[in-house]
């Protein structure tokens, strides 16, 4: 890849990201706030964020503020979503604001996804392990604020 079409992609990467960013105001989750975007031939086919399946109440953490644990992750329903749709993830990017969990991970390669580009380290690495095992491109970027 030349540094032009680097530079393109980086600008690309940064724009999604914001984008996955203002999605995550989404939720009502409050311990956190999660975003993600799948993105194919420059077109978002796919959005999700963080919060209870549907027809559940939009309350995700218990009275002593832990998450519920059928809280879905905003990737689980990103893909999720594209299943219910006519599109295809398959090697699709997904914009994501916070690093992978393990069980997203898993779910990111069975969708044929391709690329992973997250703003937000998290704590365990598992997730971003197992996605550079499955040979998906992994890529960090920091959101200017």
């Amino acid at each position: 890849m030349d540094d032009s079409t680097k530079n393109k992609q980086e600008a690309l990467d940064k724009r999604y990201i914001r984008m996955a960013s203002i999605w995550a105001e989404n939720s009502y989750c409050k311990r956190r706030q999660v975003g993600a975007l799948i993105v194919k031939d420059k077109m978002i086919i796919s959005d999700g964020y963080n919060g209870t399946p549907a027809g559940f109440e939009n309350i995700c953490e218990d009275e002593n503020n832990v998450t519920k644990p059928y809280v879905l992750h905003a990737e689980a329903n990103a893909i999720t979503k594209i299943a219910r749709s006519n599109n295809s993830s398959n090697g699709a990017t997904m914009y994501v604001t916070a690093s992978p969990c393990i069980e997203c991970s898993k779910l990111i390669i069975q969708a044929g996804i391709k690329r992973v580009v997250y703003s937000e380290k998290y704590r365990l690495e598992d997730g971003i392990e197992l996605l550079k095992r499955a040979g998906i491109e992994v890529v960090f970027v920091e959101v200017e604020r």
